[in-house]
C-alpha cells in the first residue's frame, strides 16, 4: 500500500511517500480502507520525538475515516463496507496510508449524510472539545466560558459545543478571525495580540469572572485562566497546566488535564468504549447541522508535509483534511 513514512525522529520536511504492506487486522481489529484523515498538531510533536513503540518506518496520522475491509476473528459489531472513523493509538502505525488498523470498539459509524472528510475532521479536536466542555467542566446554559484559542481545532469545536448549549462564549484570536469565530457562536472576541486578556475579560464580565475555561494553548494563558475564574469555577487544559502554587485552587477551582487518547493504552475498558461513545455523541450533532466540522483545507497524501508545516506557524484556523482514497 501507499503511506506516507517517517523514517526516523525529525521534522515534518523528512516525510516521504513509499510502500508498505497492509496490515493485517488483530483478531479484535478492523482493517480500514482510509477515505480521509485530518491533521492534527500532535502528528508534528510526535513525529520530531518519536515512541518507543514504534516500528520503523512509522505512519503518522491519528484521525481517520474510511470504510471497513477487513475485520478480526473476534469483531462482531462491524462488517465489511460499514462507513466508520475513529481516533488512533499514537503508540501504533496510523492513518496517512491507505490502509489502517485499529481495535474494533473504540470505532464509531459515520451516518450516511456525513462526508469520510467531515467525519475525519471530528476525533482529535472535537473529541478533546466534546470531554473537556461537556464531560469534565459540565458547562451549563448559565456559565460564561473563556475558549481560548477559538480560531483552531479544539477551540472552534469548543465555541460551538458551548453554543449548542446556550451558554455565554468568550474566546481569544487574531483580529482578522474575530468574524471567523463569531459565525462559530462566539460572544465576544479579544484579540490577545493586541489586548490585555485578563482586563478585557474581567470588563466584559463586570469584574465578576468566568465560569469555566478551556486552556487550549500553553501554560501562561492556563495561569491567566485562573486569574479570571470565579469561585467554584473549573479549568480544563489540553496543552499545558498552569503553574501550580499553594493559592493555585484557592476559591475552591478545579483543574482537569484533557488527554483522552491515553485511553488506548490504558487498562480501562470503560474509558476506551467511551472514545466511540463520545464520537457517536459529536457526529450526531454534525449530522443534525448543530456543530461545522469547520474544513478550510482540503488536500492530497502527498501534500500533508506542507499542512503539518502549516500547523506549526500556529495560525491555521478550522480543520485540514487530507483525502487519500
Amino acid at each position: 500500500m501507499k503511506a506516507l513514512l517517517l523514517n526516523q525522529p525529525g521534522p515534518v520536511s523528512d516525510l516521504n511517500i513509499g510502500e508498505l504492506p497492509t496490515p493485517e487486522p488483530e483478531p479484535n481489529e478492523i482493517r480500514v480502507k482510509v477515505h480521509a484523515v485530518s491533521l492534527n498538531p500532535v502528528d508534528y510533536k510526535l513525529a520530531g520525538r518519536g515512541n518507543d513503540n514504534w516500528t520503523w518506518p512509522h505512519v503518522l496520522g491519528l484521525d481517520v475515516a474510511g470504510v471497513v475491509d477487513a475485520v478480526g476473528s473476534d469483531v462482531v459489531q462491524w462488517k465489511p463496507g460499514d462507513r466508520v472513523f475513529y481516533h488512533g493509538d499514537l503508540t501504533r502505525s496510523g492513518g496517512f496510508a491507505e490502509y489502517a488498523t485499529t481495535t474494533a470498539h473504540t470505532t464509531a459509524k459515520i451516518p450516511n449524510s456525513i462526508s469520510f472528510a467531515e467525519a475525519a475532521a471530528i476525533p482529535c479536536a472535537g473529541l478533546t472539545a466534546y470531554e473537556a466542555v461537556v464531560r469534565r467542566l459540565d458547562v451549563q446554559p448559565e456559565h460564561t466560558v473563556w475558549m481560548q484559542g477559538g480560531a483552531g481545532g479544539v477551540g472552534g469545536f469548543a465555541i460551538q459545543i458551548c453554543a449548542h448549549i446556550g451558554a455565554t462564549v468568550i474566546t481569544t484570536a487574531s483580529e482578522h478571525n474575530h468574524e471567523f469565530v463569531k459565525s462559530f457562536g462566539a460572544d465576544h472576541a479579544i484579540d490577545y495580540n493586541n489586548e490585555n486578556v485578563v482586563k478585557a475579560i474581567m470588563a466584559i464580565t463586570n469584574g465578576r469572572g468566568v465560569d469555566r475555561v478551556l486552556g487550549a494553548v500553553d501554560t501562561n494563558t492556563a495561569n491567566e485562566g485562573i486569574e479570571v475564574l470565579k469561585f467554584r469555577g473549573g479549568l480544563a487544559c489540553v496543552a499545558g497546566m498552569p503553574t501550580i502554587t499553594d493559592t493555585t485552587f484557592a476559591g475552591a477551582k478545579s483543574i482537569h488535564n484533557i488527554a483522552y487518547g491515553g485511553a488506548h493504552t490504558s487498562t480501562n475498558r470503560a474509558a476506551q468504549l467511551d472514545l466511540a461513545r463520545m464520537a457517536e455523541e459529536m457526529i450526531t450533532l454534525v449530522a443534525d447541522k448543530k456543530i461545522d466540522p469547520m474544513i478550510e483545507q482540503t488536500i492530497s497524501l502527498e501534500e500533508i508535509p506542507e499542512g503539518l508545516a502549516q500547523l506549526q506557524t500556529r495560525h491555521v484556523k478550522g480543520k485540514i483534511v487530507a483525502e487519500i482514497a
